[in-house]
């Protein structure tokens, strides 16, 4: 092998010609529908945190993860997968492969629809849908959930409701989350929601259940869980 061939010296003198580093950016590909645009490079598995890939199968509803064979059938009947940068499948693997950043920071987490689809027709029984549960829990504990983004600040909001109150308001849990998010959006909900308000199906009333302080004394504080 020539010089000019050869890899850099370093950690990477001793890996094959296919795992040289790339000396130069990755063009990057658009995706389909959305035009969301992803860098490829190569990579090593010294990237890899397998010790967090462990723990999350030891989580409730992940226990089958090593089972996948890769079918691709989570990704076939997902009805959002042409919107996801990384399909069910390829997190799938990132996950078992223990890519921790790449997975948390994946659009797929929060587009997925809880529909289930992939978990009733998945040929090993995992269940991806509490798979996309727990990483997006991971995401925010983690502080890389999408900034402004509704689901995490719905969680957030859902948790701190019912932690103070006992009890969700529908109307004040909504609010609260679009004022977080984007306030703009309350104009064009206001019409269906006094329509709702006018056939009582919201009310502007906040319940609150007796025994706060128990409740309160059950679970942490949001600062711990988010």
């Amino acid at each position: 092998m020539s010089n000019a061939s050869k890899p850099p010296a370093g950690n990477h003198a001793s890996l094959p010609e296919a795992f040289v580093p790339l000396q130069t950016p990755v063009p990057a590909f658009a995706r389909a529908k959305d035009g969301h645009r992803l860098r490829w490079r190569i990579r090593f598995q010294r990237e890899a945190d397998l010790v967090w890939t462990r723990d999350i199968v030891s989580r409730p509803g992940c226990e089958h993860l090593y089972n996948c064979i890769q079918c691709g059938t989570c990704s076939a009947t997902c009805p959002l997968s042409i919107y996801m940068d990384f399909t069910p499948r390829r997190i799938i693997q990132l996950l078992r492969e223990g890519f921790k950043d790449d997975v948390l920071r994946s659009q797929t987490i929060w587009l997925c629809a809880s529909c289930y689809a992939c978990a009733a027709y998945c040929p090993q029984d995992i269940h991806i849908t509490d798979v996309m549960y727990t990483l997006k829990r991971e995401a925010i504990k983690a502080n890389l959930a999408p900034k402004r983004f509704p689901i995490p600040v719905l969680a957030r909001e859902f948790y701190k409701m019912i932690r103070a109150r006992g009890r969700s308001s529908e109307f004040w849990l909504v609010l609260r989350m679009m004022l977080r998010t984007n306030p703009l959006a309350l104009f064009g909900m206001a019409r269906t929601g006094i329509a709702l308000m006018r056939t009582g199906r919201l009310s502007l009333k906040s319940e609150r259940i007796k025994g706060t302080a128990e409740l309160q004394a059950l679970l942490p504080p949001s600062e711990e869980v988010f």
